[in-house]
């Protein structure tokens, strides 16, 4: 029996029938959190309240490009039997140091910004929208919106102009803050958003591009294509004060990314990104404080990101903002990368990175001879293994140099987005930082639970928010029972910090939450005995097979996924087959070093291309994913069937997910020709 200081979550509520317990945070057993402190409702009291505690402090940072430096490199590959050169280039970046500005210097830069977008007439009745890449000016903008009641959408700066084009039109935007890179894809869809009147860019912008928009909007109403300088201008010649606003009003409509069809626009109110806030505060005050620092480089658009910013603000904890581009030194020129540069004791990723950083570490690793390999390997077991004097010799000689290319300071990681499979969670845990998984969604503003490390365990999401009560219910048809031992069901979630619903999308709104405020999250969960949560399926990817059984194929791709020789993995299953398979875009350099060490040398210097067609190849990636699914314990109607080799990155989503629909239309043809 547990005490309830060593509960992650208590019971506040039998369960019966098809649903479970409703538990919650034992941080918070008798009263959901709403809020950080006492007259905080809203996220612009929130930024006042960091403000006046940390305005003096030189918590924000960047870097400016100074240059680009292209590079020529002579490429050799084979073609058949013949062997080509050919001539490729490469941009590498070069940066200055890192600026440091005060919190107090940064929310000066929203008071101008947030008065400069008043006098273009843009306020509370209007909708604004952020299509820009990951930056400070990103936030200026977010923060001058919560300032001025202004509701702000987001659209990922890789969307093509279909997907911007839902984010504008759909909740009738008519101001829009974007980079120059972006200008283009901008420019494709204003005439098809005649609301959209302002357009507000940084950077140095193409003329041409310009002019077109310019174009396209004359005839609208207190139309305006404006440089961010000169919006801060007009703010600093005009002053404006905040607008009143309640934690009921909402704060933003967050677009999702659209791995399962068109992005849905997200309601959060003031209230809800508050309480989440609120709840990290409360789970991690033991574990950091105001001597850390983030590196930022995910999309803002991102909700898991921008919630972190803003709690890392309210906490007085730095952030120096980077580039996925320019992360590691090897690719900028005359300068380091963002992490060595700014020397991070925090970041935050979702799975995709974190599997390119364990296979980049074992990469080097491979290279780097046999005698070093024995001693990684060595190392590696007695840092998991604990054992006395070889842990503290592999962490201060072994070790040291993999996290020296992090900047040497990384204390924890979050890890959000998708499950993190064991294996990464396991190496990543020994060799270079502490990760900490956490569970959410858009939907939840972020987060529905977190591994903290006091409940630390792999395979596990950790303890409830303290915003959140959680409750399963019975899928019944996979077998899986909330009143079961243990419980398992869909997760449902309730509290200040969820969603009302999705704008304009009545019909999924009561499709995903019940009338009396259950959210309904498509996940199948369990609790384990200390109250943490596991995530064991996907309710809307479990899939029946021939036999009747059904398997949950994102739980499969995160442990296929491990695999050395994949890049990235789509599972797909039948109903009329008794195993799924998977399309897979393979590790090359992997790939190839594997077919080395297996004798066959002359596939090895085939093209990519050619190599995917190879069934001695397919077979042999088909061994090491059904080994890897062994080692995970799969039943075997778990393990694949076949594999589909691809040239070629599958699509994606801008939060780096497979988008499985587009994946199974785009290779329709070949899947049917190796999977019937």
């Amino acid at each position: 029996m547990f005490r309830k200081s060593d509960m992650a979550s208590v019971s506040v509520s039998k369960g019966e029938g098809h649903k479970g317990d409703v538990r919650r945070s034992s941080e918070s057993p008798d009263k959901l959190l709403e809020r950080p402190e006492a007259n905080v409702n809203t996220m612009a009291e929130l930024m006042q309240a960091a403000r006046k505690r940390y305005g003096s402090k030189k918590n924000i940072a960047w870097r400016d490009v100074i240059r680009e430096h292209t590079e020529e490199k002579v490429v050799s590959k084979k073609i058949g039997d013949e062997e080509v050169q050919e001539t490729k280039k490469w941009t590498y970046f070069e940066l200055s140091p890192y600026k440091y500005i005060t919190l107090e210097e940064f929310f000066t830069m929203v008071d101008q910004f947030a008065s400069g977008m008043a006098q273009l007439d843009l306020d509370f009745r209007t909708h604004f929208n952020i299509f820009a890449s990951t930056a400070v000016n990103w936030q200026v903008v977010a923060q001058s919106c919560f300032r001025q009641g202004i509701t702000f959408c987001t659209a990922y700066d890789t969307l093509g102009p279909e997907g911007l084009h839902v984010s504008l039109e759909e909740p009738e935007v008519q101001g829009l803050f974007t980079n120059a890179a972006q200008l283009p894809v901008v420019e494709k869809v204003v005439d098809s958003t005649p609301l959209l009147r302002v357009i507000i860019y940084d950077g140095e912008a193409d003329e041409k591009i310009l002019q077109s928009i310019q174009q396209k909007l004359q005839g609208r109403s207190n139309a305006a294509l404006i440089h961010f300088d000169e919006v801060m201008k007009l703010g600093r010649q005009t002053k404006t004060e905040p607008a009143k606003v309640s934690g009921k009003d909402v704060a933003c409509i967050m677009y999702t990314s659209g791995s399962t069809g068109k992005p849905k626009g997200v309601i959060l109110t003031h209230a809800n990104l508050v309480a989440t806030i609120a709840s990290i505060c409360t789970l991690m005050k033991p574990y950091i404080g105001v001597g850390d620092s983030l590196l930022a480089y995910l999309p803002l658009a991102h909700i898991l990101e921008f919630v972190v910013e803003c709690f890392l603000m309210y906490f007085g904890i730095g952030i120096g903002y980077g580039r996925v581009k320019t992360l590691t030194s090897a690719s900028v020129r005359n300068c380091e990368g963002d992490l060595q540069a700014y020397r991070p004791t925090l970041m935050v990723g979702v799975p995709a990175v974190w599997e390119l950083i364990r296979k980049g570490i074992l990469s080097k690793v491979q290279q780097s001879g046999a005698t070093k390999q024995k001693l990684f390997n060595l190392s590696m077991w007695a840092k998991d293994k604990e054992v006395p004097c070889l842990k503290q010799l592999a962490d201060s000689v072994v070790f040291k140099s993999v996290r020296a290319q992090t900047g040497g300071r990384l204390r924890y990681a979050l890890s959000g987005g998708a499950p993190i499979s064991r294996e990464t969670h396991q190496f990543l845990n020994t060799a270079l930082v502490t990760i900490i998984q956490g569970y959410g969604m858009t939907e939840s503003s972020a987060m529905c639970a977190l591994l903290t490390p006091k409940f630390f365990q792999y395979g596990c999401v950790g303890c409830p928010m303290p915003s959140v009560e959680v409750r399963l219910i019975d899928v019944a048809e996979a077998g899986y029972f909330a009143n079961g031992n243990p419980p398992q069901g869909e997760i449902c979630i309730r509290g200040p910090s969820v969603t009302q619903g999705y704008y304009k999308r009545p019909e999924i709104t009561k499709e995903s939450i019940t009338p009396d405020g259950w959210l309904l999250t498509g996940d199948v969960g369990q609790w384990n005995p200390d109250g943490t949560l596991c995530i064991i399926d996907r309710k809307k990817n479990l899939v029946k097979l021939s036999g009747g059984e059904y398997i949950a194929i994102e739980r499969l791709e995160s442990a296929y996924k491990a695999s050395g020789v994949v890049s990235n993995i789509c599972v797909v299953a039948s109903s009329d087959a008794k195993q799924p398979m998977a399309v897979v875009f393979p590790r090359e350099e992997a790939l190839r070093s594997a077919l080395r060490e297996n004798g066959k040398d002359s596939l090895a210097d085939k093209q990519l291309s050619d190599l995917c067609h190879e069934k001695e190849v397919s077979q042999m990636v088909l061994r090491d994913l059904n080994s890897l699914g062994k080692q995970s314990n799969f039943a075997a109607m778990e393990l694949l069937q076949c594999v589909l080799l691809i040239p070629e990155e599958l699509p994606l989503t801008a939060a780096q997910k497979v988008q499985r629909k587009e994946v199974e239309k785009k290779y329709r043809d070949l899947i049917k020709r190796v999977y019937p």
